[in-house]
């Protein structure tokens, strides 16, 4: 992105579906344009081309994506520097500004006062090259499908709980997920179903289609004999469950397709191969830590940089002498800090030094989420030296 000194005219975009609307500033903070603006290439590039005889222009959005795609192409096509600007630094930087109207109009000046006088709250518009385009797109759809599995998840627990819930205690954790759990509720229902399949036909039936399900088996009998009486109800649960374990099977099939289009995607990305080669980080973590950082680790200046703008640094809180204290940040880039601290998570179970350093810090009396977070921004800095060298996770060596 281009520095303040390079800039000519600051444009702000409030982008939306049919038009949108652009307010031009010149270095004085004169307006050089303010009108709406149909959302169509000609006219865009009208609005832009004419701008561009006053200087270098920089564009700035309210919205990088979907509606905000086109206008960002088009500048980027036209050769002209663009820029993002949050939501929560566009609310801030209103309020700073006299009336309190909620219009187009308005938005778009706040949007053009920011970039000319507060460049620092600008963030980067996102990629610009079809890979982490599409990149980005495979990401939001399987964060998509995350949440509906979640959903459906959600729905059969909350089913078991309610008929029988012994049943549901002895599927705690992942093993409601697992294949040979769902695979059980789709031949037999619930709790009833299997009971009357008989732990000889369940175990045969499972045997036969290559499940290796005989201790979840064994716990889901153990867990029927706990209860005697039928909850009113259980009969229509025992019909709905098959259809919600076929609908979890189905999303989990379309996430791991969308993993194999990622890996496709990024076969020839150098950095993959680097990332993928820190213990618990996959195809699908790597990918989101590809585009929190937009394609390139040298937009940041130290791993420091990297760890606050993913939002895993502790905030410094203090007045005076009188109050001091840190606090976890409410800040930072979402999709990058949801990837930092699940492959921070998964090592913490997986990866013996990862293990014994949230041991440690559990010891120290930290929380598990800030336990996990220590952990992320230790494991912050290994990513940012491989990511800036290129080179392959090493094992640290063992001190005497």
């Amino acid at each position: 992105m281009m520095t303040p000194d390079d800039i000519d005219v600051w444009v702000g975009l409030d982008v939306g579906k049919s038009a949108h609307h652009a307010h031009a500033l010149d270095h004085d903070g004169n307006t050089l344009y303010d009108k709406p603006l149909k959302q169509d290439e000609k006219a865009i590039r009208t609005m832009l081309g004419k701008l561009s005889k006053h200087g270098r222009v920089l564009l700035v959005v309210d919205q990088p994506n979907t509606i905000g795609s086109l206008p960002l192409t088009v500048a980027r096509n036209m050769g002209i520097a663009v820029a993002y600007l949050p939501g929560t630094a566009m609310r801030r930087t209103a309020q700073l500004l006299p009336g309190d109207a909620k219009t187009d109009r308005r938005d778009a000046h706040v949007i053009a006062w920011a970039a000319l006088k507060l460049p620092e709250t600008l963030r980067d518009a996102g990629p610009d090259d079809e890979t982490l385009a599409a990149l980005k797109l495979l990401a939001g759809h399987d964060e998509d499908l995350a949440h509906e599995s979640t959903r459906h998840v959600n729905r059969l627990r909350s089913l078991l709980l309610q008929t029988h819930p012994a049943f549901e205690r002895a599927l705690k954790g992942e093993r409601i997920t697992r294949d040979a759990t769902l695979a059980l509720f789709e031949r037999y229902g619930g709790p009833m179903g299997v009971k009357r399949a008989g732990i000889e036909d369940v175990k045969d039936w499972a045997k036969s289609n290559g499940l290796r399900a005989g201790r979840i088996i064994d716990d889901m009998f153990k867990a029927i004999g706990e209860q005697t009486v039928t909850v009113p109800g259980t009969l229509m649960a025992e019909t709905i469950i098959p259809s919600i374990a076929h609908d979890i099977k189905t999303i989990r099939d379309r996430r791991r397709e969308v993993d194999r289009q990622v890996e496709k995607l990024l076969e020839d990305h150098p950095l993959l191969t680097v990332l993928t080669s820190m213990p618990g980080i996959g195809v699908r973590t790597a990918s989101n830590i590809l585009l929190g950082i937009g394609g390139d680790i040298a937009n940041f200046k130290s791993s420091a940089h990297l760890a606050a703008y993913a939002g895993i640094s502790p905030v410094t809180g203090q007045s005076g002498t009188s109050i001091k204290g840190e606090r976890p940040s409410r800040r930072g880039n979402k999709r990058l800090k949801n990837a930092l601290w699940q492959t921070a998570f998964v090592a913490s179970t997986k990866h013996p030094p990862s293990v014994a350093y949230y041991k440690r810090k559990r010891e120290q009396g930290k929380h598990h989420n800030a336990a996990i977070i220590c952990l992320a921004r230790r494991r912050c800095d290994v990513i940012y030296s491989m990511l800036k060298n290129g080179t392959l996770y090493q094992e640290p060596a063992l001190v005497a």
